[in-house]
C-alpha cells in the first residue's frame, strides 16, 4: 500500500496550524470524519487509539516530519490525511524541530504486514529532502499527489521492484 493511493485532494490540508501535536491529531481525525473517510461514530475510538499510540512514543521524526498512525479493528479500509503546516507544529520530534509535514493514518489490524511496510515506506519517502521541499512548495494538492507518486515510482524502480506495492 502506497501513500499516494490513500491521498486525494479532500484529505490534503494546506495552511494547517495547531498549537501542539494533541490539537493537530484531533483536528486531523476530525477532518477524516468530515471528509467521510472514517465513520463519525468511530471518531472517539480512533482518536483514543492514536492518542494512546502517541503517548507511548512520539511519531515526530526528523526534518519537520510527523507520522501519527495506528492499527485499528474498527475500520475496513485504510484512511489517511496529509497536512502541511508552514509554521510547524511542536511534535516532540527526534531533532526538536516542529513538524511541517504531518501524515496521519489508520490501517485495519488485519493488514498488519501492510501497516509495517507502510510506516517504513512513508518514513523512507519523507527522508528525502527534495521531496519534503517539493511537498512544501507545490501549488496544488493534485501536484502534491503526483509528486509523491513519482517519488514512490522512482524508489520502487531503484530497489528493483523489491518494494511491494500491495
Amino acid at each position: 500500500m502506497r501513500l499516494s493511493e490513500l491521498l486525494s485532494e479532500d484529505v490534503i490540508l494546506r495552511g494547517f496550524s495547531a498549537k501542539d501535536k494533541w490539537e493537530a491529531i484531533t483536528k486531523l481525525v476530525d477532518h477524516l470524519v468530515a471528509s467521510r473517510r472514517v465513520p463519525a461514530d468511530r471518531r472517539q475510538v480512533l482518536l483514543d487509539l492514536i492518542l494512546a499510540r502517541e503517548r507511548d512514543q512520539s511519531t515526530g521524526l526528523e526534518h519537520g516530519v510527523a507520522i501519527p498512525h495506528a492499527t485499528v479493528t474498527v475500520l475496513e479500509s485504510a484512511a489517511a490525511v496529509l497536512a502541511i503546516a508552514p509554521d510547524g507544529v511542536p511534535f516532540q520530534s527526534a531533532d526538536n524541530q516542529p513538524a511541517k509535514i504531518i501524515v496521519l493514518y489508520f490501517i485495519p489490524r488485519k493488514f498488519v504486514q501492510k501497516y509495517i511496510r507502510m510506516v517504513a515506506g512513508i518514513a523512507r519517502l519523507l527522508s528525502h529532502a527534495d521531496l519534503r521541499e517539493g511537498i512544501l512548495a507545490t501549488a496544488s494538492s493534485q501536484d502534491l499527489i503526483a509528486l509523491i507518486r513519482r517519488e514512490e515510482d522512482k524508489e520502487q524502480a531503484a530497489l528493483g521492484g523489491l518494494v511491494h506495492p500491495a
